[in-house]
Protein backbone atom coordinates (compact mmCIF):
# COMPACT_ATOMS: atom_id res chain seq x y z
CA UNK A 1 0.00 0.00 0.00
CA UNK A 2 1.42 3.35 -0.98
CA UNK A 3 1.22 5.82 2.28
CA UNK A 4 -0.55 9.31 1.37
CA UNK A 5 2.51 11.07 2.15
CA UNK A 6 3.94 9.97 -0.96
CA UNK A 7 0.88 10.17 -3.24
CA UNK A 8 0.92 14.01 -1.72
CA UNK A 9 4.77 14.35 -2.87
CA UNK A 10 4.23 13.47 -6.43
CA UNK A 11 0.41 14.35 -7.68
CA UNK A 12 -0.60 12.62 -10.51
CA UNK A 13 -0.81 14.70 -13.89
CA UNK A 14 1.32 16.57 -15.99
CA UNK A 15 4.61 18.30 -14.62
CA UNK A 16 6.77 21.06 -16.98
CA UNK A 17 10.23 20.06 -16.08
CA UNK A 18 12.33 21.91 -14.31
CA UNK A 19 15.13 24.37 -16.60
CA UNK A 20 18.13 21.87 -17.40
CA UNK A 21 21.19 24.15 -16.00
CA UNK A 22 23.74 23.83 -19.33
CA UNK A 23 26.80 25.09 -17.58
CA UNK A 24 27.04 22.06 -14.79
CA UNK A 25 26.26 19.10 -17.24
CA UNK A 26 29.53 17.24 -18.17
CA UNK A 27 29.10 15.23 -21.32
CA UNK A 28 30.37 11.38 -20.94
CA UNK A 29 29.36 10.38 -24.87
CA UNK A 30 31.14 11.73 -27.88
CA UNK A 31 27.48 12.79 -28.84
CA UNK A 32 27.05 14.56 -25.83
CA UNK A 33 29.98 16.21 -26.56
CA UNK A 34 29.28 17.79 -29.68
CA UNK A 35 26.07 18.76 -28.44
CA UNK A 36 27.40 20.95 -25.94
CA UNK A 37 29.97 22.21 -28.03
CA UNK A 38 27.58 23.51 -30.99
CA UNK A 39 28.45 21.02 -33.19
CA UNK A 40 24.62 19.37 -33.14
CA UNK A 41 21.84 22.24 -32.50
CA UNK A 42 18.86 20.27 -33.74
CA UNK A 43 17.43 16.55 -32.49
CA UNK A 44 16.27 15.84 -35.96
CA UNK A 45 20.22 15.45 -36.92
CA UNK A 46 20.32 12.86 -34.07
CA UNK A 47 17.55 11.16 -35.61
CA UNK A 48 18.16 11.53 -39.38
CA UNK A 49 22.32 10.15 -38.46
CA UNK A 50 20.61 7.29 -36.62
CA UNK A 51 22.69 8.41 -33.19
CA UNK A 52 21.52 6.45 -30.31
CA UNK A 53 21.01 9.33 -27.51
CA UNK A 54 22.94 7.13 -24.10
CA UNK A 55 22.11 10.43 -21.83
CA UNK A 56 19.28 12.59 -20.90
CA UNK A 57 21.11 15.51 -20.85
CA UNK A 58 21.12 15.77 -24.60
CA UNK A 59 17.19 15.40 -24.86
CA UNK A 60 16.71 18.29 -22.61
CA UNK A 61 19.42 20.43 -24.14
CA UNK A 62 17.65 20.21 -27.64
CA UNK A 63 14.41 19.86 -26.72
CA UNK A 64 13.86 22.40 -24.22
CA UNK A 65 10.29 22.53 -23.81
CA UNK A 66 9.55 18.65 -22.43
CA UNK A 67 6.54 17.66 -20.15
CA UNK A 68 6.47 14.79 -18.66
CA UNK A 69 3.40 12.61 -16.50
CA UNK A 70 3.06 9.67 -14.43
CA UNK A 71 1.01 6.85 -15.82
CA UNK A 72 -1.14 4.43 -13.20
CA UNK A 73 0.01 1.25 -13.76
CA UNK A 74 -0.39 -0.06 -10.17
CA UNK A 75 -3.15 -0.55 -7.17
CA UNK A 76 -3.55 0.79 -3.95
CA UNK A 77 -6.13 0.12 -1.19
CA UNK A 78 -8.95 2.17 -1.39
CA UNK A 79 -10.09 3.99 1.52
CA UNK A 80 -13.20 1.50 1.90
CA UNK A 81 -11.26 -1.95 1.29
CA UNK A 82 -11.58 -1.18 -2.75
CA UNK A 83 -9.03 -1.63 -5.03
CA UNK A 84 -8.10 2.05 -6.77
CA UNK A 85 -5.24 2.63 -9.38
CA UNK A 86 -2.03 3.95 -8.77
CA UNK A 87 0.86 5.58 -10.51
CA UNK A 88 3.15 3.14 -8.20
CA UNK A 89 3.46 -0.57 -8.93
CA UNK A 90 4.31 -2.38 -5.82
CA UNK A 91 5.73 -5.87 -5.30
CA UNK A 92 7.15 -7.72 -2.21
CA UNK A 93 9.83 -10.15 -2.30
CA UNK A 94 10.28 -12.37 1.54
CA UNK A 95 13.34 -13.14 3.36
CA UNK A 96 14.68 -14.55 6.50
CA UNK A 97 14.91 -10.26 7.35
CA UNK A 98 11.11 -9.66 6.56
CA UNK A 99 9.37 -8.48 3.86
CA UNK A 100 11.18 -6.08 1.02
CA UNK A 101 9.27 -3.50 -1.13
CA UNK A 102 10.10 -2.44 -4.47
CA UNK A 103 8.18 0.56 -6.04
CA UNK A 104 8.28 0.90 -10.12
CA UNK A 105 6.63 3.25 -11.89
CA UNK A 106 6.14 4.60 -15.72
CA UNK A 107 6.78 8.08 -17.02
CA UNK A 108 5.53 9.36 -20.28
CA UNK A 109 8.09 12.62 -21.42
CA UNK A 110 6.74 14.84 -24.57
CA UNK A 111 6.84 17.87 -25.90
CA UNK A 112 3.14 17.50 -27.79
CA UNK A 113 4.92 18.29 -30.74
CA UNK A 114 5.88 15.21 -32.93
CA UNK A 115 8.68 13.53 -29.81
CA UNK A 116 7.99 11.45 -27.13
CA UNK A 117 9.61 8.83 -24.64
CA UNK A 118 8.93 6.36 -22.00
CA UNK A 119 10.49 5.02 -19.37
CA UNK A 120 9.99 2.39 -16.55
CA UNK A 121 12.23 3.01 -12.63
CA UNK A 122 12.56 0.41 -9.93
CA UNK A 123 13.98 1.22 -6.53
CA UNK A 124 13.28 0.35 -3.11
CA UNK A 125 12.04 3.94 -2.64
CA UNK A 126 9.58 6.40 -4.83
CA UNK A 127 11.87 8.74 -5.16
CA UNK A 128 14.69 7.01 -6.64
CA UNK A 129 12.08 5.01 -9.00
CA UNK A 130 10.78 8.00 -10.31
CA UNK A 131 14.25 9.77 -11.61
CA UNK A 132 15.16 6.40 -13.07
CA UNK A 133 12.09 6.39 -15.02
CA UNK A 134 12.72 9.63 -16.20
CA UNK A 135 16.22 9.34 -17.33
CA UNK A 136 14.68 6.11 -19.47
CA UNK A 137 11.89 7.86 -20.73
CA UNK A 138 14.56 10.48 -22.23
CA UNK A 139 16.60 8.35 -23.60
CA UNK A 140 13.89 6.91 -25.38
CA UNK A 141 12.95 9.60 -27.15
CA UNK A 142 11.67 8.74 -30.60
CA UNK A 143 10.13 10.90 -33.66
CA UNK A 144 6.89 10.18 -34.67
CA UNK A 145 5.07 10.67 -37.92
CA UNK A 146 1.29 12.57 -38.41
CA UNK A 147 -0.40 13.49 -41.29
CA UNK A 148 -4.08 12.94 -43.05
CA UNK A 149 -4.75 9.05 -43.03
CA UNK A 150 -8.49 9.17 -43.21
CA UNK A 151 -10.15 9.93 -46.37
CA UNK A 152 -13.02 11.37 -44.53
CA UNK A 153 -10.76 14.89 -43.74
CA UNK A 154 -9.89 15.23 -47.40
CA UNK A 155 -5.80 15.82 -46.13
CA UNK A 156 -6.88 18.25 -44.31
CA UNK A 157 -5.95 16.98 -40.64
CA UNK A 158 -1.94 17.02 -39.60
CA UNK A 159 -2.99 15.82 -36.28
CA UNK A 160 -3.64 12.04 -37.05
CA UNK A 161 -1.50 9.46 -38.43
CA UNK A 162 -0.91 8.87 -41.84
CA UNK A 163 -1.49 5.27 -41.97
CA UNK A 164 -2.79 2.19 -39.86
CA UNK A 165 -0.17 0.64 -37.11
CA UNK A 166 -0.43 -2.06 -34.62
CA UNK A 167 1.67 -2.72 -31.55
CA UNK A 168 2.32 -5.82 -29.23
CA UNK A 169 3.72 -6.42 -25.97
CA UNK A 170 3.31 -9.60 -24.30
CA UNK A 171 -0.58 -10.58 -25.22
CA UNK A 172 -1.77 -7.26 -25.27
CA UNK A 173 -2.02 -5.72 -28.73
CA UNK A 174 -3.43 -2.41 -29.78
CA UNK A 175 -4.24 -1.12 -33.67
CA UNK A 176 -4.37 2.79 -33.90
CA UNK A 177 -6.29 3.96 -36.93
CA UNK A 178 -6.18 7.72 -38.57
CA UNK A 179 -9.54 9.21 -37.90
CA UNK A 180 -10.76 12.84 -39.12
CA UNK A 181 -10.37 15.96 -37.42
CA UNK A 182 -12.48 16.41 -34.26
CA UNK A 183 -12.55 13.02 -33.80
CA UNK A 184 -10.77 12.99 -30.56
CA UNK A 185 -8.81 10.34 -29.05
CA UNK A 186 -11.15 7.24 -29.05
CA UNK A 187 -8.07 4.89 -26.95
CA UNK A 188 -7.75 3.62 -24.00
CA UNK A 189 -7.36 6.43 -20.63
CA UNK A 190 -3.57 5.65 -20.30
CA UNK A 191 -3.03 5.59 -23.63
CA UNK A 192 -4.81 9.04 -24.07
CA UNK A 193 -2.04 10.29 -22.26
CA UNK A 194 0.57 8.96 -24.55
CA UNK A 195 -0.78 10.10 -27.88
CA UNK A 196 -1.87 13.32 -26.18
CA UNK A 197 1.88 13.95 -25.30
CA UNK A 198 3.17 13.23 -28.93
CA UNK A 199 0.74 15.81 -30.50
CA UNK A 200 -1.72 13.36 -31.65
CA UNK A 201 -5.42 14.47 -31.40
CA UNK A 202 -7.57 12.53 -33.26
CA UNK A 203 -7.28 8.77 -33.80
CA UNK A 204 -9.50 5.46 -33.84
CA UNK A 205 -8.17 2.33 -32.05
CA UNK A 206 -8.98 -1.19 -31.25
CA UNK A 207 -7.62 -3.35 -28.52
CA UNK A 208 -7.18 -7.30 -27.53
CA UNK A 209 -6.10 -8.44 -24.02
CA UNK A 210 -5.85 -5.55 -21.78
CA UNK A 211 -6.40 -7.19 -18.67
CA UNK A 212 -2.67 -6.01 -18.17
CA UNK A 213 -2.18 -2.53 -17.82
CA UNK A 214 1.55 -2.34 -18.39
CA UNK A 215 1.68 -4.46 -21.67
CA UNK A 216 -1.13 -2.11 -23.45
CA UNK A 217 0.32 1.14 -22.59
CA UNK A 218 3.89 -0.74 -23.98
CA UNK A 219 1.84 -1.92 -26.72
CA UNK A 220 0.91 1.57 -28.02
CA UNK A 221 4.11 3.25 -27.58
CA UNK A 222 5.53 -0.08 -29.78
CA UNK A 223 2.72 1.16 -32.19
CA UNK A 224 4.01 5.11 -32.16
CA UNK A 225 7.58 3.44 -32.69
CA UNK A 226 6.68 2.09 -36.19
CA UNK A 227 5.72 5.31 -37.18
CA UNK A 228 9.21 6.68 -36.64
CA UNK A 229 10.41 3.21 -38.24
CA UNK A 230 8.46 3.42 -41.93
CA UNK A 231 9.71 4.99 -44.51
CA UNK A 232 7.27 7.57 -47.03
CA UNK A 233 7.53 8.79 -50.29
CA UNK A 234 8.21 12.18 -50.48
CA UNK A 235 5.01 12.75 -53.30
CA UNK A 236 3.10 10.72 -50.65
CA UNK A 237 4.36 13.02 -47.98
CA UNK A 238 3.18 16.15 -49.66
CA UNK A 239 -0.56 14.25 -50.93
CA UNK A 240 -1.20 13.74 -47.10
CA UNK A 241 0.49 16.54 -45.28
CA UNK A 242 2.88 13.94 -43.29
CA UNK A 243 5.13 15.76 -41.19
CA UNK A 244 7.93 13.86 -39.22
CA UNK A 245 8.56 15.39 -35.88
CA UNK A 246 7.52 19.12 -35.07
CA UNK A 247 4.92 20.95 -37.12
CA UNK A 248 6.13 24.48 -36.94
Amino acid sequence: MVDKKIQEEIPEGIKREKEFQKEKWIPKTELGRKVKAGEITDINEIFDKGYKILESEITDYLVPNLESELLSIGQSKGKFGGGKRSIWKQTQKKTKEGNKMKFSTLVIVGNKNGYVGMGIGESKETMPAREKALKRAKVNLIRIKRGCGSWESGGKNSYSIPFEVRGKSGSSQIRLIPAPKGTGLCVENECKKILRMAGIKDIHSKSKNVKTKLNLIKACFNSLRKLSEVRVDEDYAKKYGIVEGEIK
